[in-house]
């Protein structure tokens, strides 16, 4: 007893005194999460690579490409065998990051690296319309666990430096520093935190720098863009409208076609994903556009300059392969997918508006890299992220204004649609469906919330509402000065709540304690 009052009190201190070592922490975390993310990207290059070669090799050969489409068959039973002897290690990883974080699951840290790098390589070397972000976000998360682990940090170190390896995996992927802290903040806590954001800045920074170290300083997209004429910028609300649309339904196909996978229980596992992969196979021999992330369609898109009935095509292909190879569980992300189909949206959209309203100058680079970011609003239902992210993978700052009032329009469409966030979704079916319910331990978990505008907390007194028995406010932070608060303390909108929890009731009362906080 002694003794966990003693950690309790250090833990308060520490709260007081952290700037410097949040630092240190930081660029710990960011060169782990970094290098395991660097291999990884190395992994997806050369399996991408030879990918596009044996498919060039066994084209136009039966007996060659039968044999391909069996090894595919025999790569897809072995990465189900990973996932079922490594379940979180399937799918995207955000969700599974999420969970980790809100005290919901509890990764192995190893395994999951071990499992997910195997499994998420062999899935791009099949061909599976899957990304490198889902998996650089789980890596980068997994390592700074470890990093945490192997450093003996406390509980709620251990959790901040997971949502800080997070971010830093991002921006490893995507050469995205602020993205990756900003995608932290605003999907995974939606609130801000002081702690987090000052680790993560430094974490995400370090992370950029060591990716940058390895493959450049060039952006992952290049775009020559002209600015729309301000008295066409309606056109915008009705870009933003139809991604908001685009965003809902893609949201439902991608949840559905889980369901619907999972529904067909009278072929066994392994052989499900076996087929999956080789239906991959076939679809990048008839086309392999389609395959992978789907660089290779964004270069198509730029260099050959397709017809609008063509590029719906390949639109149509690439969502619907996309949804198949999501469903199955394989190792693999989504955001960059998902990107690809903006650029393709905002492609076809830019060309019909520029034929139809006789706009000058092509136009049609401006509304694709609108498109990428209306579409990631709508569907992770982070406009703030989406806008940062894609000025940073194309470096283009022309296009702020129109970046955020597509992304807004987009995202407003898509929550009067009623359309759930995706990767909340994705987590619902994964705590359903979970056996790994974390024990914990007696330690206590610091957690801030800041009180919003308008909360029905403004100006009542700690001992008016009813936190729970578990949760305590230990210090409230108002205009930068700490305060130690007693019963009779009022709340004010602004502040910052600073609760400590029992690690065993974390995942309930966190939820709790964040709808308490939003009045929800």
């Amino acid at each position: 007893m002694k003794e966990k009052l003693k950690s309790t009190f250090r833990k308060l201190e520490y709260h007081r005194t952290e700037s410097f070592y949040l630092i240190v922490r930081g660029i710990e975390v960011g060169i782990a999460s970094g290098l395991i993310c660097v291999l990884y990207r190395f992994l997806l290059s050369g399996a991408e690579k030879y990918l596009y070669i044996v498919i060039d090799y066994v084209k136009g050969n039966p007996i060659k490409t039968a044999l391909w489409l069996f090894l595919l068959s025999l790569l897809g039973a072995a990465v189900s065998f990973i996932i079922k002897w490594e379940p979180l290690a399937g799918g995207s990883g955000i969700p599974q990051v999420t969970g980790e974080i809100r005290g919901h699951l509890s990764h192995n840290w190893l395994r999951v690296i071990f499992a997910k790098l195997i499994g998420s390589t062999v899935s791009v070397f099949a061909g599976l319309s899957l990304g490198r972000e889902g998996p650089s976000i789980q890596f980068g998360a997994m390592a700074a666990k470890g990093a945490a682990k192997m450093t003996k940090a406390d509980k709620t170190t251990e959790l901040r430096m997971i949502s800080c390896g997070a971010g830093a995996g991002m921006a490893a992927a995507f050469n995205s520093p602020l993205a990756g802290i900003m995608f932290v903040l605003e999907e995974i806590h939606h609130t801000f935190d002081k702690a987090i954001l000052c680790m993560g800045i430094v974490a995400t920074i370090t992370a950029d720098f060591v990716s940058k170290l390895f493959f450049g300083q060039g952006t992952v997209f290049h775009y020559n863009t002209e600015n729309l004429p301000l008295r066409y910028y309606w056109l915008l609300v009705l870009f933003g409208i139809l991604l908001g649309m685009c965003g809902s339904l893609y949201n439902i196909v991608m949840v559905k076609g889980q369901d619907l996978y999972k529904k067909i229980t009278k072929i066994p596992a392994w052989l499900k994903l076996a087929l999956v992969f080789a239906a991959s196979g076939v679809a990048g021999l008839l086309l392999p556009q389609v395959l992978c992330g789907g660089h290779s369609m964004v270069d198509f898109l730029i260099q050959e300059h397709p017809s609008v009935s063509l590029m719906l095509c390949l639109l149509t292909a690439k969502f619907f392969f996309g949804a198949f190879s999501f469903s199955s569980g394989a190792p693999g992300g989504t955001l960059y997918p998902l990107t690809v189909l903006g650029t393709y949206i905002g492609a076809v959209f830019g060309e019909a508006a520029m034929n139809v309203f006789h706009l000058k100058g092509d136009l049609r680079e401006e509304f694709i890299v609108l498109g990428m970011a209306g579409l990631f609003a709508s569907i992770v239902r982070a406009p703030i992220t989406g806008v940062i992210v894609v000025f940073e993978i194309t470096g283009n700052m022309k296009s702020l204004l129109p970046l955020v009032a597509v992304s807004l329009v987009s995202y407003a469409t898509a929550n009067m649609l009623g359309s759930k966030p995706f990767y909340s979704s994705l987590l619902s079916r994964i705590l359903k469906n979970s056996e790994d319910v974390p024990q914990g331990t007696g330690e206590k978990v610091l957690r801030t919330l800041v009180v919003p505008m308008g909360s029905w907390l403004h100006g009542k007194r700690i001992s008016d509402v009813e936190w729970g028995r578990h949760c305590l406010i230990v210090s409230v932070e108002r205009n930068e000065k700490p305060i130690t608060p007693k019963g009779d303390f009022q709340i004010m909108e602004g502040d910052e709540l600073v609760f400590l929890i029992s690690q065993r009731r974390f995942s309930r009362d966190i939820t709790r304690l964040e709808k308490l906080v939003n009045g929800e």
